[in-house]
């Protein structure tokens, strides 16, 4: 076992005062592995509703006063310190036998286009053995179709957008292969958290909100990361949904300016 310290500092100037969801904090699935919460706490110091959303996840509601405001969580998570599961084996289900409350996670959503990606889907990957050796072929072409870089990102990137221009952050990796996967009627969901460096090899790169995805395989949901395209150690999740617009780390009804953002994902002693 190791023990992971996740964390997070988001600093926001509001003109006036605005209403603002946040989902922040390991997920409740992680809750028995949580040592110190990294929930988020504000200041000035806010009063903040918690609720669940439709996929179960946690969030906080709050009213930024105008001003400067920030949000902060410092948590310790335990973790088991080994790589991430490989069923090479994982069969993938029929469409009549998959269980009704994975169908949402077959459907076209926001920024995962299945109807305009299902050609190109069954063009690359109908020769592919169907189940998890189907989801790495995805991954595979994600990973080798995509150059990753931080200046490419933009809030509005869409799958069909990412499979034309090559190029995006980790939740365009994931977006495309999502809408890859349900195009190959294979559901999978879109995943938000921590991913440090560990048991990598440096030179490391700035710490950042991490995207992958779950796909539904031998009646069971599996981590896939067309990003990074390999098992990891200690991945912390956040949340999960139909894509990233289901999980935004904030969403702010109003304008703001976001004046620094900071994470954190170390292993500690």
């Amino acid at each position: 076992m190791i023990k992971i310290r996740v964390g997070y500092e988001l600093i926001y100037d509001f003109p006036q005062p605005t209403p603002m969801i946040m989902v922040l904090g390991a997920h409740y699935s992680r809750a028995s592995d949580i040592i110190r919460t990294d929930q988020p706490t504000t200041l000035p110091l806010l009063p903040i509703q918690r609720y669940r959303d439709g996929f179960g996840n946690w969030c906080s509601r709050l009213v930024a006063p105008a001003g400067r405001l920030w949000v902060t969580g410092d948590g310790i998570v335990r973790d088991t310190g080994m790589p991430e599961t490989v069923a090479a084996a994982a069969p993938q289900h029929a469409v009549e036998d998959l269980p009704v409350d994975t169908f949402v996670y077959l459907l076209g959503s926001r920024y995962c286009e299945t109807d305009k990606l299902s050609d190109a889907a069954w063009q690359l990957f109908a020769g592919t053995p169907p189940g998890w050796a189907r989801v790495q072929a995805i991954c595979d072409y994600v990973h080798n179709h995509i150059t990753f870089g931080y200046e490419h990102a933009r809030p509005t990137m869409t799958a069909w957008e990412v499979f034309n221009e090559r190029f995006g952050v980790c939740r365009d990796y994931a977006h495309l292969a999502i809408a890859f996967c349900r195009a190959m009627n294979i559901p999978a969901r879109y995943c938000t958290g921590y991913l440090g460096d560990i048991g990598m090899p440096p030179p490391y790169g700035p710490m950042d909100f991490a995207g992958w995805f779950e796909a539904y395989l031998g009646g069971r949901w599996y981590t896939f990361d067309a990003r990074n395209n390999m098992p990891r150690i200690g991945r912390v999740l956040i949340a999960r949904g139909r894509d990233a617009a289901d999980v935004p780390i904030t969403h702010t009804f109003g304008p703001n300016t976001l004046v620094n953002f900071k994470v954190w994902t170390d292993e500690v002693g």
